[in-house]
């Protein structure tokens, strides 16, 4: 199995995407995440600095937020459709609303896989407060009514919802291990969805929590023969990332955090055999 590593694009917006797309390149990643613009120019300029750069593109969907649901599924929809005809390796979809009903978020569910039916492009739905799946629990109950349901596992969404590393909810983030074919690998924690730096001493039971979490999916996607997995570092800026007070300058490099994290899994994963710490075969 290859393990394919990608950048947000969050947080270097400021950046041209030539720029941009050189710098990702060079620090080492597959690709990028990010979403597709609709304007025409802004399109091509994204996609043709990809390929400059020989870099993967994974379409991002976060658009959720109309409150109405019959408007909500038909932009919902119409961006999956949009992210689709860029060819993405897979698009990563923040499906929903927590305070839509099951059966609301449920056809939403339906309606991704019929575009994925439709273009053949993979949607996983990602691990999100504010979305669907916004807590273990209540994404065990989705589990268990949609069998063909897969994910992207943010869990540091979960820590911050239940205010813990989710030692009380074994059973649903096993469930949730074997339904995720994508990883984000943010550190979260009992009070927030990111750690302020994962290399430092006073985060590492969170940091080695998170790492368990990720073992036992890399464990199970090797064992199912599957050809790949992909992984996006996706530390966020500023106020993901915590401010000096007065100033607004984030206390730590998000691009550094982001290319150690790159580093960290390149070298526990490179091996065909380790040894997973949480829920492996």
């Amino acid at each position: 199995m290859t393990i394919r590593f990608f950048c947000p694009r969050w947080g270097s917006e400021a950046l041209s995407w030539p720029v941009f797309c050189r710098q990702v390149k060079a620090a080492g990643y597959d690709g990028v995440e990010a979403e597709v613009p609709f304007s025409e120019a802004e399109r091509a300029e994204m996609l043709d600095a990809l390929a400059g750069s020989d870099l993967l593109l994974i379409g991002q969907y976060y658009q959720s937020f109309d409150r109405d649901f019959d408007q909500h599924a038909r932009q919902y929809e119409r961006y999956l459709t949009h992210l689709a005809s860029a060819r993405p390796v897979l698009i990563n979809a923040q499906t929903g609303k927590d305070y839509f009903t099951p059966e609301q978020n449920a056809r939403l569910f339906g309606l991704a896989a019929d575009r994925e039916a439709a273009t053949g492009i993979p949607v996983y739905h990602e691990t999100h407060r504010n979305k669907a799946l916004f807590a273990a629990h209540v994404a065990r109950d989705y589990f268990d009514r949609l069998p063909s349901l897969k994910i992207t596992a943010d869990f540091s969404h979960w820590c911050c919802v239940s205010e813990s590393l989710l030692e009380q909810q074994p059973e649903a983030v096993a469930l949730a291990c074997e339904r995720a074919y994508h990883i984000h690998s943010r550190v979260g924690h009992s009070q927030g969805p990111q750690v302020t730096d994962p290399r430092l001493p006073e985060w590492k039971a969170a940091l080695d929590v998170h790492l368990s979490w990720w073992d036992a999916i890399v464990a199970r996607r090797r064992a199912e023969g599957v050809e790949q997995l992909t992984i996006n570092t996706e530390f966020g800026p500023a106020p993901y990332l915590p401010t000096i007070p007065f100033t607004n300058m984030p206390i730590a490099s998000q691009w550094d955090i982001n290319v150690s994290m790159l580093h960290l899994l390149k070298q526990r994963y490179a091996a065909e055999t380790y040894a997973p710490t949480y829920g492996g075969d």
